[in-house]
């Protein structure tokens, strides 16, 4: 059943949404960017509805200045004692669940990395990580560099260049943008979001969507073990039934692992 419930926050109000089931184990969603808890396309709603029907309580929320909710938006990294006040909420409103999975897209996936053990959360599945901020209107140097990759074997693309089908323009931008990408991932942003990855060791997984500039930025500056995942999409959200049956998937895997029963088969290595 899929109730609304006001959530306090340091004076303001957020409103989150319970799929509730019987599940000891619950999945804790987190919004990314200023998206609402419904996400994009409703792709988080039908997900918790998917869960829930197959016996996971899961929980979605609007932090403070975002959809539903009052108060000012201060971005993910404001955002802690949003994500401390959801997780207690959560387990007020579903008193049976035991043990917490955070799951989060984008800089939610960085917001759980950083603050999911101050909220007592106890497994994370993050998907492309957000790492840094573009600093113009180009793609981050990373997603520049796989596309090239591809681009560049193809031999149309050598046909449309003479052909001057190429903005020459951009392709001037992009690669000066390479030639600078060196130091380009290694802010403070792209550090603290890595090494608070790696302090969850084996209790978190990484989802990475291969085409995806957000999760190619990640991959080129994750040099820890966490566990990684690729899907073949180029899907920032993982729009579409067939990444929506591996999203659940991978969700589905990260709830066995946190269960007393499972947790013992699943491994850290990466894929």
């Amino acid at each position: 059943m899929r109730r609304l419930i006001a959530v306090p926050c340091e004076g303001e109000t957020l409103v989150a949404t319970l799929d509730d089931a019987a599940g000891a184990t619950g999945v804790l969603i987190v919004s990314g960017g200023n998206e609402i808890r419904s996400g994009a396309h409703r792709g988080m709603a039908m997900l918790a509805r998917r869960l829930a029907a197959g016996g996971t309580p899961v929980f979605r929320y609007d932090r403070r200045g975002v959809g539903d909710s009052t108060g000012e938006n201060t971005g993910f990294l404001g955002a802690q004692p949003d994500l401390v006040a959801a997780a207690a909420a959560f387990r007020a409103a579903a008193p049976h669940v035991t043990r917490l999975v955070g799951f989060g897209n984008c800089d939610a996936a960085s917001a759980l990395a950083l603050f999911g053990g101050a909220a007592g959360i106890d497994r994370l599945l993050l998907a492309n990580p957000w790492v840094i901020a573009p600093t113009d209107d180009l793609p981050p140097a990373a997603a520049i560099r796989a596309r090239y990759a591809v681009r560049l074997r193809d031999p149309a693309t050598w046909k449309r260049l003479l052909r001057g089908g190429i903005d020459l323009r951009k392709l001037v931008r992009g690669l000066v943008r390479l030639s600078r990408a060196s130091g380009e991932v290694e802010g403070d942003l792209a550090s603290r979001v890595c090494c608070a990855i790696d302090g969850w060791a084996e209790r978190v997984v990484i989802l990475l969507a291969t085409g995806d500039a957000t999760g190619q930025v990640f991959a080129a500056r994750y040099r820890g073990a966490a566990r990684i995942v690729r899907l073949a999409t180029g899907s920032h959200s993982f729009a579409g039934s067939a990444n929506a049956a591996e999203l659940q998937a991978a969700v589905r895997e990260a709830i066995a692992c946190t269960d007393d029963a499972g947790a013992a088969t699943c491994s850290s290595s990466s894929s």
